[in-house]
Formats: C-alpha cells, sequence, structure tokens
C-alpha cells in the first residue's frame, strides 16, 4: 500500500499521523468536553435561576398572609375602635376613613368586613366602597371555620388545625389576637386574616369573648400579582386554575391551609443561561469548525484564547473591584464604612498642609431606639437610609461621610483655617435633621447630635481624634440633643474627673462611708409638713462635699444608680418608720427601669425595712417615660397596685409631659423650679403655673411645687391653688436628726410662718 502513495503525500504522512491527528483529536475532545461542560452549566444557571424565582414567589405568597394580619393590627388595637363601633348610630363616615376604605387603598385589601358579636355583618367593604353588608353571604360559608376558630370553639377545622401546626398562623402577640390563613374564596386564591378589635388600654371596657371581628381579604390573583411581578422582576406572571404552563413556563401549586387546591401561579422564568449560551455559542461552534477544518486556525484559536483571558481577566477585575467596594462600603446605604473612614482619616491628616485642617466629626440620631421599638426595624432602615441621602446632599467630593454601624455616622472634612466650615457643616445637618421623615407611611421627627474635633489644636493621632470627638458627642447629647459641641481641653479633664468619681463612688457605695441622705420638707397650704423628699448627699474624705450634680450623672452612666437607689430607699423606709404621719419621696432613675424585676425588688426592699408602700412616695422624670416600653408601663402599674404613690417630677419641661398623664397613672405632679423661680419676670411663668394647677386640679392629682425661695413665690403659688411646697423658704434638705428637731418643734397647729422661723434658726 506505501508504494502507491506519492513520496511527498508519505513524507507528510509522519506529520499528518504524528502531529496533525493527534492535534485534532485533542482539539476535538477538548472543544467537546468544552461544550458539554457549557451546556451543563448552562442548564444549571437555569435551573437555579428557576429555582431562586420560585422559592421568592413561594415565601411571597406565604408571606401575603402575615402582611395581612400585620396591617389588621394597626386599627384593631385601639381604644377608638372599641368606642366609635359600640356607639349607635354607628358612625359610618368614620368607619370608612379608619377601617375598610382606609385599609384598600393603604394595603390594597380587597374586601373588609367588621362582624357584630352574634357574627353578623356590622360594615362592608368591597374595594374603595362601602358596600351593602348582605355582601357578606358571599364569603360567610368560607370564612364561618376562622370565625368559629378565633370565637374558641372547640371543633372549629381551622382551630384544630392551628393547634397541630408549630408556626401556626393562629398569633397572640401582645394584645393582638387573629387567625390568618390562605383560602379559596369563590373559586379565587385569597389572603384572608380574622382579628379581635379590643382597646390598647385597659381604661376602655369591653366584653371579653364578645368582641367585635375585622375580617381582611387580599386575592391574591388581582393586584396582587401586579405587586408580586413588580417587586421580584417575574416576567408574565399569572393565575390559572389548572396546571397548564406553556412551553418555558413554571408553575407553582397553590394550595390553602387546609391542603385545598385552589390553582397555579405560572410565568416565564428568567434563564441567564440560554443568554450566554445565544452569545457564546456562535463563537465556539465557529472556532470548534476551523480548528477542526485546518490546523493554521490554531493561531487563531490561539488568538481568539487570549482575547477571551483577557475579558476573563476583567470581570475578574471587576469583582475584584465589586468586592474591594463591599469590603470599605456600608450595604444599606452605600456609604464608606468603619475601615475605609479610618483610611480616608490617616489619609487626610497625613496630605495635611500648612493653612489646612481636619475635622472629625461623630453623629448619631436622637431618639432613634424610640423609632426602631415603636415602628420596627424596617422602619429603622428605612430612616438610616433617608439621613444617609441627606447627608450626601449637604457635602462635597472632598468630605467623607461614613456610617459606622447602628445610628452612628461619622464625617471627615478638610478645609481652610480660619474658616468655620466644619461649624457651617454641622448647623446644616442640624437643620437637615430636623426635617420630618415619612417612613413606612408614617411622619416622624428625630434630630441629631454632633460631636466636633479639629485637628490639629487636638492633636493628630488619629485613635485620640476619635475619642475626642465621641467626647464632644457626649457632650452634645447631655447638652439637650439636637446640637452640635466642639471638644475642648474641659471636656476631657471632665471624663478624667468621672472616671474618678465613679471608682471613688464605687468604693463608697461598697463601704458605705460618706453616702448619707438629707431630707427636704414638703409644705401643705396650711403650713403642715406632709412629707419630705429623699436626697442623696456624698461627703467625700477628700474632695470633701460633692455636688449632687455631679455624681448623680455619673452614677447613671456607670450604671452605679442602681444600688445608690437601692441604698436610698433602704434608708428612707427605715426613717419613714419614725415619722408615721409623714410621707417620704425618692427619686428613680431611667436606669433603674432597665432592670426586669425592678418593681419586686423595689416591693421586697420596702417590705425587709419594715416601712409601708402607702408612705413611700416614687418620683420619675419624663426621661423614664421617655423610655416607654413594657417593662416601664408594667413595673409602673406594679408599684402602683403594691400601694406606692407615684409622682412626676420637673412637669412641664418636656414635650410630652400632658399625654404622659393619660397614659400614665400619677399622684402627683411636681412643677419644675424653673417656672417657680421666673416669677416676677414676666407673665409666661405666672400663666403657665395657673395652667398646670388648673391642669391637675381637673384631673384630681395632687400639685406640687419645687424651688420655693420667697415669700412672693410662696404667696403666688399658694392663690393658684398649689396643694404643697419645697424649697429653701422652708428648709433646704436636712439630715435624719435636723429634721426630727424641727418636727418635734412645730405642732400641727403652728403656721407656715413658724415652721419657716424654725427651718431658718435650724439651718443656721
Amino acid at each position: 500500500m506505501l508504494s502507491k502513495i506519492p513520496s511527498s503525500d508519505r513524507a507528510e504522512w509522519p506529520f499528518v499521523r504524528g502531529v496533525l491527528l493527534p492535534v485534532v483529536l485533542v482539539a476535538f475532545t477538548t472543544l467537546t468536553m468544552g461544550a458539554g461542560a457549557i451546556l451543563w452549566a448552562v442548564d444549571k444557571s437555569n435551573d437555579i435561576s428557576a429555582e431562586r424565582q420560585l422559592l421568592t414567589t413561594e415565601a411571597s405568597i406565604r408571606a401575603a398572609v402575615q402582611e395581612l394580619a400585620q396591617q389588621q393590627e394597626m386599627v384593631a388595637i385601639w381604644d377608638d375602635a372599641v368606642v366609635e363601633l359600640n356607639k349607635r348610630p354607628l358612625d359610618l363616615k368614620w368607619v370608612d376613613a379608619n377601617f375598610g376604605v382606609w385599609l384598600n387603598k393603604t394595603f390594597g385589601q380587597d374586601e373588609i368586613y367588621i362582624l357584630d358579636e352574634r357574627n353578623e355583618p356590622l360594615v362592608a367593604t368591597v374595594g374603595d366602597s362601602r358596600v351593602p353588608a348582605e355582601e357578606y353571604e358571599r364569603v360567610r360559608a368560607s370564612v364561618s371555620d376562622l370565625v368559629a376558630g378565633i370565637r374558641g370553639a372547640p371543633g372549629s377545622q381551622h382551630r384544630q388545625h392551628v393547634e397541630n401546626l408549630a408556626d401556626a398562623p393562629y398569633l397572640k402577640t401582645g394584645q393582638a389576637v387573629h387567625d390568618a390563613h390562605m383560602l379559596e374564596l369563590n373559586g379565587r386564591p385569597a389572603a384572608v386574616s380574622l382579628m379581635k378589635i379590643i382597646p390598647e388600654s385597659e381604661d376602655v371596657p369591653y366584653p371579653h369573648g364578645r368582641e367585635f371581628l375585622l375580617l381582611s381579604i387580599r386575592f391574591l390573583d388581582g393586584s396582587f400579582i401586579t405587586q408580586l411581578a413588580e417587586r421580584n422582576l417575574i416576567d408574565g406572571l399569572r393565575f390559572s386554575a389548572t396546571d397548564t404552563p406553556e412551553l418555558g413556563e413554571v408553575s407553582v401549586p397553590v394550595k390553602s391551609d387546609v391542603g385545598k387546591h385552589i390553582g397555579y401561579f405560572i410565568w416565564n422564568p428568567e434563564l441567564p443561561g440560554d443568554r450566554v449560551l445565544r452569545s457564546i455559542g456562535p463563537v465556539m461552534a465557529a472556532a470548534a469548525v476551523m480548528i477542526l477544518l485546518l490546523l493554521g486556525a490554531l493561531v487563531r484559536r490561539l488568538r481568539q484564547s487570549t482575547t477571551a483571558l483577557e475579558r476573563t481577566v476583567l470581570e475578574l477585575k471587576a469583582s475584584e473591584a465589586q468586592a474591594h467596594h463591599l469590603a470599605f462600603h456600608d450595604v444599606l446605604t452605600g456609604l464608606p464604612n468603619r475601615a475605609l473612614f479610618t483610611d480616608r482619616l490617616n489619609h487626610a491628616i497625613a496630605r495635611m498642609q500648612d493653612g489646612e485642617q481636619v475635622a472629625v466629626m461623630m453623629l448619631d440620631l436622637d431618639r432613634f431606639k424610640h423609632v426602631n421599638d415603636t415602628l420596627g426595624h424596617h422602619a429603622g432602615d428605612s430612616l438610616i437610609q433617608e439621613f444617609a441621602i441627606r447627608l450626601s446632599k449637604l457635602v462635597d467630593g472632598d468630605v467623607t461621610v461614613t456610617r459606622l454601624g447602628g445610628d452612628e455616622f461619622a464625617i471627615v472634612q478638610t478645609f481652610k483655617s480660619g474658616t468655620d466650615a466644619p461649624q457651617a457643616l454641622c448647623e446644616r445637618i442640624l437643620a437637615a435633621s430636623e426635617q420630618s421623615y415619612e417612613v413606612l407611611g408614617n411622619q416622624i421627627f428625630v434630630g441629631a447630635s454632633i460631636g466636633l474635633v479639629l485637628a490639629p489644636d487636638a492633636g493628630l493621632d488619629r485613635i485620640e481624634l476619635l475619642r475626642k470627638a465621641d467626647i464632644a458627642l457626649y457632650r452634645a447629647k447631655g447638652e439637650g440633643r439636637n446640637c452640635y459641641r466642639l471638644f475642648t481641653p474641659e471636656m476631657d479633664e471632665t471624663i478624667n474627673v468621672s472616671r474618678i468619681i465613679e471608682e471613688d463612688l464605687r468604693a463608697a457605695l461598697a463601704t458605705g462611708e460618706g453616702i448619707e441622705v438629707a431630707y427636704q420638707p414638703q409644705i401643705s397650704q396650711s403650713g403642715v409638713v406632709v412629707g419630705v423628699e429623699a436626697l442623696a448627699r456624698w461627703h467625700h474624705p477628700t474632695r470633701g462635699y460633692i455636688q449632687p450634680s455631679q455624681f448623680i450623672p455619673v452614677a447613671e452612666q456607670t450604671r452605679l444608680i442602681v444600688p445608690l437607689g437601692e441604698w436610698i430607699l433602704r434608708q428612707a423606709c427605715t426613717a419613714s418608720r419614725r415619722w408615721p404621719d409623714l410621707f417620704v419621696s425618692v427619686n428613680l432613675s431611667p436606669v433603674q427601669f432597665r432592670s426586669s424585676d425592678f418593681a419586686d425588688r423595689l416591693i421586697a426592699i420596702v417590705r425587709e425595712c419594715g416601712g409601708h408602700p402607702h408612705r413611700i412616695e416614687l418620683e420619675v422624670t419624663e426621661g423614664v417615660l421617655l423610655e416607654e416600653d413594657g417593662r416601664t408601663t408594667d413595673a409602673l402599674r406594679r408599684l402602683r397596685e403594691a400601694g406606692f404613690r407615684i409622682a412626676l417630677d420637673d412637669f412641664g419641661t418636656g414635650y410630652s409631659s400632658l399625654g404622659y398623664l393619660h397614659r400614665f397613672e400619677v399622684d402627683k405632679i411636681k412643677i419644675d423650679r424653673s417656672f417657680t423661680q421666673s416669677l416676677g419676670q414676666g407673665g409666661k411663668a405666672a400663666n403657665l403655673i395657673k395652667a398646670i394647677v388648673a391642669l391637675g386640679h381637673a384631673m384630681s392629682v395632687t400639685v406640687t411645687a419645687e424651688g420655693v425661695e420667697t415669700e412672693t413665690q410662696r404667696s403666688f403659688l399658694d392663690t393658684a391653688g398649689c396643694n404643697e411646697m419645697q424649697g429653701f423658704l422652708f428648709s433646704k434638705a436636712v439630715p435624719e436628726e435636723q429634721l426630727m428637731r424641727m418636727l418635734s418643734r412645730a405642732s400641727s397647729k403652728q403656721t407656715l410662718s413658724y415652721v419657716n422661723a424654725v427651718a431658718v434658726r435650724s439651718n443656721g
């Protein structure tokens, strides 16, 4: 056979057999495996994408049920709702504005019904209009088992279903009691939630077991589909009673909570693999053909491979850039994070030239925790995002705005020496933060506190600058919030003094040396001492007398106020046994209320000391009530039930004092000394005091005025109808033995002037 092959062909045969064929075979094998891998990757990518959309859709459908219950809770747990629904005739306009029409327009609920104690429809709303109550008959049969279940009927199918599920939709969270399910209503899938309408407070009576019921229905094949498709970027989402997806579509079965088949959600899944295949398939096919046809195509293939490699490198660089961005930026706001802030600050300090300074600002939002606690963490996140946007709009490219975490932000600014650029920026930030925020349909108001430090005035060490900015921020918050403070060396000295006071106070509480209790009398209108206020005093062995204004704030910051407050209460209880006709007032700190067993400890201390709660008056400030949560409310309620009197101290200085009188039961309000001492300096203080006294009398609350120092003040307060007074005009705070001598000299028939004279002589 070889003899028949031309010599030139025989010369090329070894090359073909030894080089070309192996290269072709290797290339063919490689391309085949590559094509198979690409097809597998394309198919896997499509499967992952479809599975992700499938899981997202299923989760969104189930979440609709719980969202419906959360929407109901906004109106179902409400004092006004119980009062208005019990009125006859029923105020239908009020019901539309607060229930049916409002729930439809606000949350897109399709049908809303209010049922009376006999489970009969009281009001019906379909769409955005109130309809005849008889419309309820269309759904009565479908929801009757839910109604029976929430009423406690033992044979209810939904009740049994709920009790057999670990993650049952039947909820009783706080006061809310509801039953939420996925059901079939008239052949349509629907999220259905039924909730008892009950008051928020215990002051509004309602018939237990015969409450009004709020029934909300959201059909999942209407506007819900549009919202679901837009929210999750799902193409062609539709509902079908049968499982009939077209070519390329996928479906999710929809079943009710009792297992009844309702229908299917069908859509076109996103298939990223197919798009990739359409992009690179022709190129790969052409390359494969050229490699198999010509050995010379190896060079071209190499060039194509080089191009593909370069593209891969670019993609890797893009991925690296994205990873780098995520490593140095906050996910929620997109702002630089703490790591990038540190780098920017170091660079700003290092590049600072003559005639330049660097400003470091530490910021946090005032009352952010209150927003989180009342509206939820989603509202808190929305607030953080909006505040970050406002900050970004206030600065240019030379200023770095950073989110450190939570509601804490930081700013680095390089500016020319001799200008007030940082102070001006602080003012703009405060003005922007004071504007109202629209958060999840709620209008809220918060402020910001800012600590400012300047380099090189305060040094060039980054850690020291941050520490001093924190100190300035702490000073801003301590001086009323919603302001900025520039760091001064005096602030650092204050921190050092506070640290020394903390150490010495801790030692004094451990040994009991130097800490004393003084008592300031409270005088009735008739001039009789009716009570005393127990006040902490500290005689330091080396520093002498330390003002309460110095050590009380330190005690609160370090939680030493807890053992200090309990020690004062023990002393007051022991002393009260010697004055059976007087009450003893003890001040409480907001920090003490943060302990879950706070009320139990106070009650136990009084019992241990042989005191009587009826002779102990507990004074709380607005700071306690500002942190209103379940623990505060429950503690005040338990203390009052135990017999303690509750007094609202410094009344009139807060923004919400009047509201607190409605939400919390108090026995006394104490007019802040600032109003008393402003008497005679204009009519504003006098008018305000008269208004507070009138308010207290109207609510049957005792009114006490603090800081009475002159006879003119006493006379005005007496004429205004103030029940009790307290101040240096009568006596300063004195030790227990000195108070005993004062009380022994004064009889119940002595006049106010005589008591005053005794007090003055005792004070020496």
